[in-house]
Protein backbone atom coordinates (compact mmCIF):
# COMPACT_ATOMS: atom_id res chain seq x y z
CA UNK A 1 0.00 0.00 0.00
CA UNK A 2 1.34 3.42 -0.76
CA UNK A 3 0.46 6.63 0.72
CA UNK A 4 -2.56 8.75 -1.38
CA UNK A 5 -0.71 11.69 -3.55
CA UNK A 6 -2.95 14.91 -3.04
CA UNK A 7 -4.64 16.63 -6.29
CA UNK A 8 -3.26 19.84 -7.66
CA UNK A 9 -6.71 21.64 -6.68
CA UNK A 10 -5.85 19.67 -3.24
CA UNK A 11 -2.09 21.40 -3.02
CA UNK A 12 -3.53 24.91 -4.59
CA UNK A 13 -6.27 25.20 -2.01
CA UNK A 14 -3.72 24.42 0.83
CA UNK A 15 -1.09 26.62 0.02
CA UNK A 16 -3.69 29.36 -0.53
CA UNK A 17 -5.08 28.69 3.18
CA UNK A 18 -1.41 28.69 5.10
CA UNK A 19 -0.41 32.23 3.45
CA UNK A 20 -4.43 33.64 3.98
CA UNK A 21 -3.02 33.25 7.86
CA UNK A 22 -0.47 35.78 6.97
CA UNK A 23 -2.59 38.14 4.45
CA UNK A 24 -1.19 41.46 6.19
CA UNK A 25 1.99 40.51 5.71
CA UNK A 26 1.75 38.62 2.27
CA UNK A 27 -0.17 42.17 1.21
CA UNK A 28 2.53 44.18 2.76
CA UNK A 29 5.74 41.96 0.85
CA UNK A 30 3.60 42.45 -2.27
CA UNK A 31 3.85 46.09 -2.00
CA UNK A 32 7.54 46.64 -1.36
CA UNK A 33 7.79 44.44 -4.31
CA UNK A 34 5.84 46.18 -6.49
CA UNK A 35 8.30 49.33 -5.45
CA UNK A 36 10.98 47.34 -6.35
CA UNK A 37 9.99 45.91 -9.64
CA UNK A 38 8.71 49.99 -10.42
CA UNK A 39 12.46 51.57 -9.26
CA UNK A 40 14.35 48.92 -11.83
CA UNK A 41 12.30 50.38 -14.80
CA UNK A 42 13.22 53.69 -14.08
CA UNK A 43 16.99 53.29 -15.23
CA UNK A 44 16.62 52.16 -19.07
CA UNK A 45 13.49 54.66 -19.37
CA UNK A 46 16.14 57.61 -18.35
CA UNK A 47 18.56 56.39 -20.27
CA UNK A 48 16.17 56.34 -23.44
CA UNK A 49 15.46 59.94 -22.22
CA UNK A 50 18.85 61.09 -21.98
CA UNK A 51 19.87 60.04 -25.50
CA UNK A 52 16.64 61.65 -26.76
CA UNK A 53 17.93 64.86 -24.99
CA UNK A 54 21.35 64.93 -26.30
CA UNK A 55 20.03 64.52 -29.68
CA UNK A 56 17.77 67.18 -29.95
CA UNK A 57 20.18 69.64 -27.80
CA UNK A 58 19.83 69.94 -23.62
CA UNK A 59 21.55 71.21 -20.93
CA UNK A 60 24.06 69.55 -18.89
CA UNK A 61 21.91 70.65 -15.76
CA UNK A 62 19.12 67.96 -17.51
CA UNK A 63 21.90 65.54 -17.97
CA UNK A 64 22.84 65.85 -13.98
CA UNK A 65 18.80 65.47 -13.14
CA UNK A 66 18.43 62.30 -15.18
CA UNK A 67 22.18 61.05 -13.40
CA UNK A 68 20.73 61.95 -10.26
CA UNK A 69 17.09 59.92 -10.96
CA UNK A 70 19.26 56.79 -11.96
CA UNK A 71 21.35 56.99 -8.35
CA UNK A 72 18.03 57.57 -6.77
CA UNK A 73 16.71 54.76 -8.50
CA UNK A 74 19.12 52.45 -7.59
CA UNK A 75 19.79 53.14 -4.13
CA UNK A 76 15.35 52.58 -3.88
CA UNK A 77 15.70 49.45 -5.97
CA UNK A 78 18.48 48.17 -3.06
CA UNK A 79 16.83 49.16 -0.05
CA UNK A 80 13.13 48.12 -1.14
CA UNK A 81 14.86 44.61 -2.40
CA UNK A 82 16.60 44.20 0.79
CA UNK A 83 13.31 44.61 3.03
CA UNK A 84 11.27 42.86 0.63
CA UNK A 85 13.64 39.72 0.54
CA UNK A 86 13.71 40.29 4.56
CA UNK A 87 9.94 39.97 5.25
CA UNK A 88 9.76 37.32 2.38
CA UNK A 89 11.77 35.47 4.16
CA UNK A 90 10.17 36.03 7.45
CA UNK A 91 7.03 35.17 6.23
CA UNK A 92 8.22 31.87 4.21
CA UNK A 93 9.90 30.58 8.20
CA UNK A 94 6.52 31.28 9.14
CA UNK A 95 4.43 29.17 6.44
CA UNK A 96 7.08 26.42 6.97
CA UNK A 97 6.92 26.18 10.58
CA UNK A 98 2.96 25.60 9.89
CA UNK A 99 3.90 23.58 7.35
CA UNK A 100 5.49 21.01 9.23
CA UNK A 101 3.69 21.01 12.52
CA UNK A 102 0.61 20.20 10.06
CA UNK A 103 2.68 17.30 8.66
CA UNK A 104 3.78 15.93 12.35
CA UNK A 105 0.10 16.06 13.16
CA UNK A 106 -1.11 14.29 10.35
CA UNK A 107 1.74 11.36 10.94
CA UNK A 108 1.06 11.27 14.34
CA UNK A 109 -3.12 10.57 13.64
CA UNK A 110 -2.47 8.07 10.65
CA UNK A 111 -3.58 4.64 11.72
CA UNK A 112 -0.79 2.02 12.77
CA UNK A 113 -2.08 -0.45 9.98
CA UNK A 114 -1.66 2.32 7.27
CA UNK A 115 1.81 3.47 8.67
CA UNK A 116 3.02 -0.35 8.91
CA UNK A 117 1.37 -1.29 5.44
CA UNK A 118 2.82 1.81 3.24
CA UNK A 119 6.80 0.72 4.87
CA UNK A 120 9.23 3.16 6.37
CA UNK A 121 10.59 4.20 3.40
CA UNK A 122 7.23 6.18 1.75
CA UNK A 123 6.79 7.78 5.11
CA UNK A 124 10.27 8.73 5.77
CA UNK A 125 10.67 10.03 2.25
CA UNK A 126 7.69 12.66 2.74
CA UNK A 127 8.97 13.51 6.38
CA UNK A 128 12.68 14.20 5.22
CA UNK A 129 13.16 14.67 1.60
CA UNK A 130 10.19 15.81 0.55
CA UNK A 131 9.84 18.77 3.57
CA UNK A 132 13.48 19.74 2.52
CA UNK A 133 12.68 20.53 -1.25
CA UNK A 134 9.74 22.59 0.12
CA UNK A 135 11.67 23.99 2.76
CA UNK A 136 14.08 25.52 0.06
CA UNK A 137 10.99 26.92 -2.04
CA UNK A 138 10.04 28.50 1.04
CA UNK A 139 12.56 30.35 2.53
CA UNK A 140 14.64 31.29 -0.43
CA UNK A 141 11.80 31.28 -3.57
CA UNK A 142 8.62 33.09 -2.62
CA UNK A 143 10.87 36.01 -2.30
CA UNK A 144 12.71 35.27 -5.68
CA UNK A 145 9.69 34.24 -7.06
CA UNK A 146 7.70 37.56 -6.08
CA UNK A 147 10.06 39.74 -7.43
CA UNK A 148 10.86 38.14 -10.16
CA UNK A 149 7.24 38.04 -11.25
CA UNK A 150 6.82 41.92 -10.73
CA UNK A 151 9.63 42.49 -12.58
CA UNK A 152 8.65 40.74 -15.71
CA UNK A 153 5.12 42.40 -15.26
CA UNK A 154 6.38 46.19 -14.59
CA UNK A 155 9.07 45.80 -17.37
CA UNK A 156 6.73 44.58 -19.91
CA UNK A 157 3.94 47.41 -19.03
CA UNK A 158 6.59 50.26 -19.36
CA UNK A 159 7.94 48.92 -22.53
CA UNK A 160 4.75 49.64 -23.75
CA UNK A 161 4.41 52.74 -22.40
CA UNK A 162 7.42 54.30 -23.87
CA UNK A 163 6.97 52.90 -27.56
CA UNK A 164 4.34 50.18 -27.77
CA UNK A 165 5.16 49.23 -31.73
CA UNK A 166 8.48 48.35 -30.05
CA UNK A 167 7.21 46.77 -27.41
CA UNK A 168 4.26 44.81 -28.59
CA UNK A 169 6.85 42.91 -30.56
CA UNK A 170 8.44 42.29 -28.23
CA UNK A 171 6.42 40.86 -26.13
CA UNK A 172 4.96 39.03 -29.30
CA UNK A 173 8.32 37.44 -29.56
CA UNK A 174 8.14 35.74 -25.53
CA UNK A 175 4.67 33.87 -26.89
CA UNK A 176 6.99 30.58 -27.56
CA UNK A 177 8.35 30.55 -23.93
CA UNK A 178 4.86 30.08 -22.89
CA UNK A 179 4.83 26.52 -25.26
CA UNK A 180 8.19 25.59 -23.45
CA UNK A 181 7.25 25.93 -20.22
CA UNK A 182 3.83 23.76 -21.13
CA UNK A 183 5.15 21.04 -22.89
CA UNK A 184 8.09 20.79 -20.36
CA UNK A 185 5.45 20.80 -17.32
CA UNK A 186 3.41 18.57 -18.93
CA UNK A 187 6.33 16.16 -19.75
CA UNK A 188 7.90 16.11 -16.29
CA UNK A 189 5.75 16.52 -13.57
CA UNK A 190 4.87 12.41 -13.76
CA UNK A 191 8.70 12.10 -13.57
CA UNK A 192 9.31 13.93 -10.68
CA UNK A 193 6.37 12.21 -8.74
CA UNK A 194 8.16 8.71 -10.00
CA UNK A 195 11.48 10.20 -8.94
CA UNK A 196 10.28 10.89 -5.31
CA UNK A 197 8.87 7.84 -5.11
CA UNK A 198 11.84 5.66 -6.07
CA UNK A 199 13.97 7.73 -3.87
CA UNK A 200 12.03 7.06 -0.52
CA UNK A 201 11.53 3.16 -1.77
CA UNK A 202 15.15 3.23 -2.20
CA UNK A 203 16.28 5.19 1.00
CA UNK A 204 13.65 2.36 2.76
CA UNK A 205 15.59 -0.60 1.27
CA UNK A 206 18.74 0.35 1.58
CA UNK A 207 17.72 1.63 5.73
CA UNK A 208 16.31 -1.49 6.28
CA UNK A 209 18.95 -4.03 5.09
CA UNK A 210 21.66 -1.60 6.80
CA UNK A 211 19.48 -1.64 10.23
CA UNK A 212 19.00 -5.17 9.84
CA UNK A 213 22.51 -6.25 8.12
CA UNK A 214 22.80 -8.91 11.20
CA UNK A 215 20.03 -10.69 10.42
CA UNK A 216 20.66 -10.19 6.31
CA UNK A 217 23.72 -11.86 6.95
CA UNK A 218 22.57 -15.04 9.01
CA UNK A 219 19.86 -15.69 6.27
CA UNK A 220 22.13 -15.82 3.42
CA UNK A 221 20.09 -12.96 2.03
CA UNK A 222 22.59 -10.35 1.05
CA UNK A 223 23.12 -11.41 -2.53
CA UNK A 224 18.94 -11.08 -2.60
CA UNK A 225 18.94 -7.48 -1.02
CA UNK A 226 21.94 -6.44 -3.30
CA UNK A 227 19.42 -7.58 -6.71
CA UNK A 228 17.06 -5.53 -5.29
CA UNK A 229 18.73 -2.35 -4.44
CA UNK A 230 19.98 -2.20 -7.91
CA UNK A 231 16.92 -3.14 -9.49
CA UNK A 232 15.90 0.68 -7.79
CA UNK A 233 19.12 2.19 -8.21
CA UNK A 234 18.08 1.35 -12.31
CA UNK A 235 14.80 2.72 -12.03
CA UNK A 236 15.99 6.32 -10.41
CA UNK A 237 18.38 6.13 -12.93
CA UNK A 238 16.45 5.71 -15.67
CA UNK A 239 13.95 8.28 -14.75
CA UNK A 240 16.93 11.05 -13.82
CA UNK A 241 17.76 10.60 -17.17
CA UNK A 242 14.38 11.46 -18.43
CA UNK A 243 14.65 14.18 -16.16
CA UNK A 244 17.98 15.32 -17.00
CA UNK A 245 17.29 15.28 -20.91
CA UNK A 246 13.61 17.20 -20.21
CA UNK A 247 15.87 19.65 -18.13
CA UNK A 248 18.42 20.09 -21.14
CA UNK A 249 15.89 20.68 -23.66
CA UNK A 250 14.46 23.68 -21.17
CA UNK A 251 17.46 25.42 -20.75
CA UNK A 252 18.33 25.22 -24.55
CA UNK A 253 14.77 26.20 -25.53
CA UNK A 254 15.31 29.53 -22.71
CA UNK A 255 18.43 30.43 -24.34
CA UNK A 256 16.87 30.82 -27.43
CA UNK A 257 13.71 32.43 -26.53
CA UNK A 258 15.50 35.01 -24.14
CA UNK A 259 18.26 36.40 -26.78
CA UNK A 260 15.43 36.84 -30.10
CA UNK A 261 13.17 39.48 -28.16
CA UNK A 262 16.58 41.76 -28.09
CA UNK A 263 17.77 41.31 -31.59
CA UNK A 264 14.13 41.82 -32.53
CA UNK A 265 13.99 44.65 -30.85
CA UNK A 266 16.71 46.37 -31.96
CA UNK A 267 16.27 45.31 -36.38
CA UNK A 268 12.00 45.99 -35.93
CA UNK A 269 12.97 49.39 -33.86
CA UNK A 270 15.57 50.90 -36.48
CA UNK A 271 13.06 50.03 -39.40
CA UNK A 272 10.68 52.53 -37.10
CA UNK A 273 12.94 55.03 -36.58
CA UNK A 274 13.97 54.65 -40.11
CA UNK A 275 10.49 55.41 -41.52
CA UNK A 276 9.80 58.34 -38.46
CA UNK A 277 7.50 56.22 -36.50
CA UNK A 278 9.65 56.75 -33.31
CA UNK A 279 13.08 57.73 -31.53
CA UNK A 280 16.38 56.16 -31.28
CA UNK A 281 15.46 56.90 -27.29
CA UNK A 282 12.35 55.12 -27.53
CA UNK A 283 13.82 51.94 -29.47
CA UNK A 284 17.19 52.05 -26.80
CA UNK A 285 15.16 52.26 -23.71
CA UNK A 286 12.63 48.90 -25.24
CA UNK A 287 15.53 47.34 -26.34
CA UNK A 288 17.40 47.86 -22.43
CA UNK A 289 14.09 46.29 -21.02
CA UNK A 290 13.93 43.12 -23.65
CA UNK A 291 17.69 42.94 -22.07
CA UNK A 292 16.31 43.66 -18.81
CA UNK A 293 14.05 40.45 -18.83
CA UNK A 294 16.37 38.15 -19.74
CA UNK A 295 17.86 37.41 -16.72
CA UNK A 296 14.33 37.85 -14.30
CA UNK A 297 13.06 35.14 -16.99
CA UNK A 298 16.12 33.30 -17.17
CA UNK A 299 16.08 32.66 -13.47
CA UNK A 300 12.28 32.14 -13.23
CA UNK A 301 12.90 29.29 -15.74
CA UNK A 302 15.30 28.02 -13.28
CA UNK A 303 12.60 28.39 -10.26
CA UNK A 304 9.87 26.87 -12.50
CA UNK A 305 12.04 23.93 -12.37
CA UNK A 306 12.66 23.62 -8.71
CA UNK A 307 8.75 24.67 -8.40
CA UNK A 308 8.02 21.75 -10.01
CA UNK A 309 10.05 19.66 -7.59
CA UNK A 310 8.39 21.24 -4.36
CA UNK A 311 4.76 20.88 -6.15
CA UNK A 312 5.49 16.84 -6.04
CA UNK A 313 6.35 17.11 -2.70
CA UNK A 314 3.76 19.20 -0.94
CA UNK A 315 1.18 16.89 -3.15
CA UNK A 316 2.88 14.02 -1.40
CA UNK A 317 2.68 15.92 1.84
CA UNK A 318 -0.41 16.80 1.81
CA UNK A 319 -1.54 13.37 1.00
CA UNK A 320 -0.70 12.09 4.03
CA UNK A 321 -3.53 14.10 5.68
CA UNK A 322 -5.73 12.29 2.85
CA UNK A 323 -5.57 8.81 4.74
CA UNK A 324 -9.06 7.65 5.94
CA UNK A 325 -9.28 6.95 9.32
CA UNK A 326 -10.04 3.22 10.25
CA UNK A 327 -12.68 4.08 12.30
CA UNK A 328 -15.57 5.98 13.54
CA UNK A 329 -15.28 7.22 16.75
CA UNK A 330 -18.37 8.63 19.23
CA UNK A 331 -18.94 10.48 22.61
CA UNK A 332 -18.83 6.85 24.49
CA UNK A 333 -17.20 6.33 27.08
CA UNK A 334 -16.07 3.16 28.91
CA UNK A 335 -17.86 2.10 32.01
CA UNK A 336 -15.68 -0.63 33.69
CA UNK A 337 -12.79 -2.67 32.28
CA UNK A 338 -14.54 -5.73 31.02
CA UNK A 339 -13.19 -6.80 27.32
CA UNK A 340 -15.54 -8.60 25.48
CA UNK A 341 -14.41 -10.54 21.74
CA UNK A 342 -18.05 -11.83 19.47
CA UNK A 343 -17.42 -13.39 16.60
CA UNK A 344 -14.03 -12.02 15.52
CA UNK A 345 -12.54 -12.64 12.31
CA UNK A 346 -9.36 -11.11 10.79
CA UNK A 347 -6.95 -11.38 7.99
CA UNK A 348 -4.26 -9.00 6.31
CA UNK A 349 -5.17 -10.21 2.57
CA UNK A 350 -7.88 -11.47 1.32
CA UNK A 351 -8.55 -15.31 1.55
CA UNK A 352 -5.84 -15.52 4.71
CA UNK A 353 -7.83 -15.63 7.63
CA UNK A 354 -5.84 -15.35 10.35
CA UNK A 355 -8.75 -15.21 12.98
CA UNK A 356 -11.82 -16.98 12.85
CA UNK A 357 -14.89 -16.81 14.88
CA UNK A 358 -12.83 -16.02 17.95
CA UNK A 359 -15.24 -15.24 21.29
CA UNK A 360 -14.69 -14.95 24.94
CA UNK A 361 -15.14 -12.16 27.64
CA UNK A 362 -12.63 -11.07 30.41
CA UNK A 363 -14.50 -10.02 33.30
CA UNK A 364 -12.95 -6.61 34.94
CA UNK A 365 -9.66 -7.14 36.69
CA UNK A 366 -9.06 -10.63 35.65
CA UNK A 367 -5.89 -11.81 34.05
CA UNK A 368 -6.07 -13.95 30.74
CA UNK A 369 -2.58 -15.64 29.36
CA UNK A 370 -2.73 -16.15 25.76
CA UNK A 371 -0.60 -19.15 24.24
CA UNK A 372 -0.05 -21.23 21.37
CA UNK A 373 2.20 -22.02 18.47
CA UNK A 374 3.94 -19.25 16.32
CA UNK A 375 1.40 -18.38 13.89
CA UNK A 376 -2.09 -19.01 15.39
CA UNK A 377 -2.61 -15.51 16.00
CA UNK A 378 -2.27 -14.19 19.06
CA UNK A 379 -0.49 -11.25 18.59
CA UNK A 380 -2.92 -10.27 16.01
CA UNK A 381 -5.82 -10.62 18.51
CA UNK A 382 -3.63 -8.52 21.02
CA UNK A 383 -3.07 -5.89 18.09
CA UNK A 384 -7.16 -5.98 17.60
CA UNK A 385 -8.39 -5.66 21.27
CA UNK A 386 -6.12 -2.83 21.32
CA UNK A 387 -7.28 -1.01 18.85
CA UNK A 388 -4.38 -0.90 16.78
CA UNK A 389 -6.47 -2.49 13.69
CA UNK A 390 -10.04 -2.95 13.35
CA UNK A 391 -11.23 -6.53 13.12
CA UNK A 392 -12.75 -7.82 10.09
CA UNK A 393 -16.19 -9.06 11.48
CA UNK A 394 -17.23 -9.61 14.72
CA UNK A 395 -16.81 -6.80 17.41
CA UNK A 396 -14.19 -6.20 20.49
CA UNK A 397 -15.69 -4.28 23.24
CA UNK A 398 -13.99 -2.41 26.22
CA UNK A 399 -16.02 -1.07 29.34
CA UNK A 400 -19.18 -1.80 26.43
CA UNK A 401 -18.04 0.46 24.27
CA UNK A 402 -16.63 -0.71 20.69
CA UNK A 403 -12.61 -0.34 20.66
CA UNK A 404 -12.79 1.16 17.20
CA UNK A 405 -15.58 3.65 17.88
CA UNK A 406 -13.38 5.06 20.97
CA UNK A 407 -11.64 8.69 20.60
CA UNK A 408 -7.89 7.79 20.46
CA UNK A 409 -6.84 9.94 23.47
CA UNK A 410 -9.46 7.83 25.10
CA UNK A 411 -8.39 4.49 23.51
CA UNK A 412 -4.81 4.99 24.67
CA UNK A 413 -5.60 6.06 28.12
CA UNK A 414 -8.00 2.87 28.57
CA UNK A 415 -5.78 0.09 26.40
CA UNK A 416 -2.20 0.06 26.16
CA UNK A 417 -0.26 -2.32 24.28
CA UNK A 418 3.22 -3.50 25.05
CA UNK A 419 5.34 -5.97 22.82
CA UNK A 420 9.09 -6.82 22.73
CA UNK A 421 9.36 -4.13 19.94
CA UNK A 422 10.60 -1.12 22.08
CA UNK A 423 12.06 2.27 20.89
CA UNK A 424 14.15 4.49 22.88
CA UNK A 425 13.84 8.06 21.99
CA UNK A 426 16.52 10.87 21.60
CA UNK A 427 16.70 12.37 25.25
CA UNK A 428 17.00 11.83 28.56
CA UNK A 429 15.86 8.69 30.68
CA UNK A 430 13.32 11.16 32.19
CA UNK A 431 11.83 12.46 28.89
CA UNK A 432 11.41 8.99 27.58
CA UNK A 433 9.25 8.09 30.47
CA UNK A 434 7.36 11.17 30.60
CA UNK A 435 6.19 10.58 26.95
CA UNK A 436 3.39 8.14 29.21
CA UNK A 437 2.56 11.15 32.10
CA UNK A 438 3.90 14.40 30.99
CA UNK A 439 3.58 15.98 34.92
CA UNK A 440 5.69 13.17 36.21
CA UNK A 441 7.68 13.95 39.30
CA UNK A 442 11.03 12.45 39.02
CA UNK A 443 9.83 10.76 42.80
CA UNK A 444 6.82 8.84 40.48
CA UNK A 445 9.99 8.39 37.76
CA UNK A 446 12.02 6.73 39.99
CA UNK A 447 9.07 4.60 41.68
CA UNK A 448 8.04 3.44 37.97
CA UNK A 449 11.97 2.06 37.77
CA UNK A 450 12.03 0.43 40.73
CA UNK A 451 8.78 -1.52 39.86
CA UNK A 452 10.40 -2.79 37.13
CA UNK A 453 13.32 -3.72 38.45
CA UNK A 454 15.40 -1.15 36.44
CA UNK A 455 18.21 -0.17 39.28
CA UNK A 456 20.76 0.73 36.85
CA UNK A 457 19.30 3.62 36.11
CA UNK A 458 20.44 4.70 39.84
CA UNK A 459 24.06 3.65 39.04
CA UNK A 460 24.25 6.07 36.05
CA UNK A 461 26.25 9.25 36.45
CA UNK A 462 23.38 11.80 35.40
CA UNK A 463 20.60 9.19 36.82
CA UNK A 464 17.10 10.19 35.22
CA UNK A 465 19.02 13.14 32.88
CA UNK A 466 21.26 10.71 30.69
CA UNK A 467 20.84 11.21 27.43
CA UNK A 468 19.95 8.03 25.26
CA UNK A 469 18.43 7.06 21.87
CA UNK A 470 20.75 7.19 18.52
CA UNK A 471 24.24 9.00 19.08
CA UNK A 472 23.56 9.13 23.03
CA UNK A 473 24.39 6.27 25.36
CA UNK A 474 23.06 3.29 23.54
CA UNK A 475 20.58 1.25 25.83
CA UNK A 476 20.55 -2.65 26.10
CA UNK A 477 17.40 -4.46 24.54
CA UNK A 478 17.02 -5.35 28.29
CA UNK A 479 17.28 -1.98 29.85
CA UNK A 480 14.98 -0.29 26.78
CA UNK A 481 12.30 -3.14 27.71
CA UNK A 482 12.33 -1.69 31.06
CA UNK A 483 11.54 1.89 30.04
CA UNK A 484 8.72 0.69 28.16
CA UNK A 485 7.38 -1.00 31.32
CA UNK A 486 7.94 2.06 33.88
CA UNK A 487 6.14 3.88 30.92
CA UNK A 488 3.11 1.57 31.50
CA UNK A 489 3.34 1.66 35.21
CA UNK A 490 3.01 5.51 34.58
CA UNK A 491 0.37 5.22 32.09
CA UNK A 492 -1.80 3.08 34.63
CA UNK A 493 -4.24 1.79 31.76
CA UNK A 494 -7.67 -0.20 32.44
CA UNK A 495 -6.67 -2.74 30.54
CA UNK A 496 -3.04 -4.07 29.63
CA UNK A 497 -2.07 -5.86 26.57
CA UNK A 498 1.73 -7.75 27.36
CA UNK A 499 2.80 -9.17 24.14
CA UNK A 500 5.79 -11.08 24.98
CA UNK A 501 6.67 -7.98 26.65
CA UNK A 502 9.08 -8.80 29.05
CA UNK A 503 10.61 -11.56 26.33
CA UNK A 504 14.12 -9.48 26.32
CA UNK A 505 14.71 -10.38 30.17
CA UNK A 506 15.88 -13.66 31.64
CA UNK A 507 13.45 -15.97 33.04
CA UNK A 508 13.95 -14.63 36.67
CA UNK A 509 14.16 -11.20 35.90
CA UNK A 510 11.19 -11.09 33.54
CA UNK A 511 8.94 -13.20 36.05
CA UNK A 512 9.54 -10.61 38.67
CA UNK A 513 8.81 -7.61 36.70
CA UNK A 514 5.25 -9.08 35.68
CA UNK A 515 4.23 -9.62 39.32
CA UNK A 516 5.88 -6.58 40.35
CA UNK A 517 3.58 -4.93 37.31
CA UNK A 518 0.78 -6.93 37.91
CA UNK A 519 0.83 -5.81 41.91
CA UNK A 520 0.89 -1.96 40.50
CA UNK A 521 -2.07 -2.84 38.55
CA UNK A 522 -3.90 -4.71 40.60
CA UNK A 523 -7.32 -4.71 39.61
CA UNK A 524 -6.76 -4.05 36.31
CA UNK A 525 -7.60 -5.83 33.45
CA UNK A 526 -4.45 -8.08 32.02
CA UNK A 527 -3.88 -9.84 28.93
CA UNK A 528 -0.55 -11.86 28.87
CA UNK A 529 0.67 -13.37 25.04
CA UNK A 530 3.08 -15.07 26.33
CA UNK A 531 5.75 -17.64 25.01
CA UNK A 532 6.68 -18.58 29.02
CA UNK A 533 4.20 -20.92 30.77
CA UNK A 534 5.00 -19.35 33.95
CA UNK A 535 2.51 -16.38 32.92
CA UNK A 536 -0.21 -18.93 32.11
CA UNK A 537 0.17 -20.38 35.39
CA UNK A 538 0.27 -17.17 37.52
CA UNK A 539 -3.24 -15.85 35.13
CA UNK A 540 -6.67 -16.12 36.15
CA UNK A 541 -7.35 -18.31 33.18
CA UNK A 542 -5.84 -19.77 30.19
CA UNK A 543 -6.52 -19.46 26.24
CA UNK A 544 -4.99 -21.59 23.53
CA UNK A 545 -5.33 -20.66 20.38
CA UNK A 546 -4.96 -23.17 17.46
CA UNK A 547 -4.85 -21.60 13.48
CA UNK A 548 -6.65 -18.21 14.77
CA UNK A 549 -9.08 -20.28 17.16
CA UNK A 550 -9.30 -20.57 20.52
CA UNK A 551 -9.13 -24.06 20.91
CA UNK A 552 -9.33 -24.16 24.80
CA UNK A 553 -10.37 -21.48 27.27
CA UNK A 554 -10.02 -22.19 31.05
CA UNK A 555 -8.15 -21.78 34.37
CA UNK A 556 -4.61 -23.72 34.25
CA UNK A 557 -5.08 -26.78 36.73
CA UNK A 558 -8.46 -27.15 34.60
CA UNK A 559 -7.15 -27.04 31.41
CA UNK A 560 -3.30 -29.92 32.99
CA UNK A 561 -6.35 -32.12 34.00
CA UNK A 562 -8.19 -32.40 30.57
CA UNK A 563 -4.88 -33.45 29.02
CA UNK A 564 -5.36 -30.90 25.67
CA UNK A 565 -3.27 -28.78 23.80
CA UNK A 566 -2.49 -27.21 26.81
CA UNK A 567 -1.23 -30.06 28.55
CA UNK A 568 0.79 -30.76 26.03
CA UNK A 569 2.39 -27.54 25.87
CA UNK A 570 3.02 -27.43 29.64
CA UNK A 571 4.21 -30.24 29.86
CA UNK A 572 6.94 -29.60 26.74
CA UNK A 573 7.79 -26.44 28.40
CA UNK A 574 7.78 -28.15 32.28
CA UNK A 575 10.80 -30.67 30.00
CA UNK A 576 12.60 -27.88 28.64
Amino acid sequence: MKLPIATNRTVAAKVLELFSAHKGEFLLVIAVQIVVALATVVTPWIIGRSFDAVAGGTTAAVIRTYIAIIIASVVVTFVADWFADYRSRVLGQKVFHELRVQLVDAVMHLPLSTVEAAGTGDLLGRTTSDIGRVEFIVRQGISRLMVLTFQVFVTVVAAFLVEWRVGFVVVLSFVPLFFVIRIYLRRTIAAYLASSALRAELSGDITETVEQSATVDSLGMSQVRVRRTTVLLREAWNNERYSALMRTYFAGSMVAVLYAPMVIAILWGAWLVGLGYTTVGAVIAVTLYAQQLRGPLDELGWWIDELQFAAVALARIFGVAEVPSDRVVNDAVPTGDAVSVENVSFSYRDGQPVLREVNFDIAPGERLAIVGPSGAGKSTLGRLIAGVNPPGGGSIRVGGVEVTQLPEALLHQTVALVTQENHVFVGTIAENLRFAKEAATDEELLAALAIVDAAWVGRLEDGLETKVGSGEKELAPSQAQQLALARIVLLDPSVLILDEATSLLDPTAARSAEQALLRVLEGRTVISIAHRLYTAYDADRVAVMIGGEVAELGPHHELVARGGEYASLWEAWQQD
